[in-house]
């Protein structure tokens, strides 16, 4: 009688803790680490603005993809890692930099920052089926293509968080009357393969107006301010009140800086 009222016991034993093992537990959300931009176009995003001393201190909170696909402090030049740029010493301040201090400080979210760009790159050289790069100035020249770049770098940057949104700065090479109606298809094209390619279809694409200190620049950035209406989760940034370097086509240190903040103010209200 005892030996029967133990195995009895035993296998309600037994079988109560079978029950709390199969029991299925709640996965607990993970949080992605880093909060991912892609920074792309051409030398006014690379950076041609002057730098400061103080230009040069690690920004707080915000990180660089490197040469190594590895987060490491964001200093300037943020075009610093790029695969496709131009000669570093041409690399300066760019929108970047406020843009990312801004992100950072106001969403305590940890930045991650993916640029490459190429100053003097065209609309047409960043299309999916385009040539491999041309420009002998550049570091990819003859054996890199622009959209497989960004789009491998981006791919890689995902290891380590979201990507939240696309921020571009092109024009300066199709500003001219004759190819500004061709822009925003062309544009429109673009970010459509990037977010397919990327598996994103509703990514943020935030673009910024040329200096309108030139002509051919007001028209083109007239055409600029439909891309709310013929690219679906975009926006652009006004470049009024910036001012030129005395080379008349890149913004000033203190024009990047206000670009960068417009350019967080559209990330803030699109993307948190």
């Amino acid at each position: 009688m005892k030996l029967k009222i133990s195995l009895l016991f035993f296998l309600a034993v037994g079988w109560g803790q079978a029950c709390t093992k199969a029991e299925p537990r709640t996965p607990q959300r993970v949080e992605p680490e880093y909060d991912v931009f892609l920074l792309i176009g051409q030398s006014n995003m690379a950076g041609r603005g002057e730098m400061l001393p103080e230009d040069l201190d690690p920004i707080e909170g915000v990180w660089l993809l490197d040469d190594n696909d590895r987060p490491v402090p964001a200093t300037n030049p943020l075009n610093r890692y790029s695969t496709v740029r131009k000669e570093l010493s041409l690399q300066q301040i760019g929108p970047g930099y406020s843009f990312s201090r801004k992100i950072a400080a106001r969403t305590g979210r940890k930045v991650l920052l993916v640029v490459n760009a190429l100053g003097g790159s065209s609309i047409g050289q960043w299309s999916k089926d385009a040539a491999l790069i041309q420009d002998e100035h550049s570091i990819g020249y003859n054996r890199r293509q622009l959209y497989e770049e960004i789009l491998v770098r981006a791919k890689r940057a995902r290891k380590y968080g979201t990507i939240k949104a696309i921020l571009w700065h092109q024009g300066e090479a199709n500003a001219s009357e004759k190819l500004i109606p061709y822009y925003l298809p062309a544009l429109k094209k673009f970010v459509e393969d990037l977010r397919t390619d990327l598996g994103i279809p509703t990514l943020p694409f935030i673009a910024g107006e040329l200096g309108p200190w030139r002509e051919q620049h007001v028209k083109f950035n007239e055409m600029l301010r439909l891309l709310p209406g013929s690219i679906p989760y975009s926006g652009y940034v006004s470049a009024e009140g910036c001012t030129a370097n005395s080379d008349n086509l890149h913004f000033t240190r203190e024009a990047q800086l206000l670009l960068g903040e417009r350019y967080a103010e559209q990330v803030l209200e699109m993307c948190y």
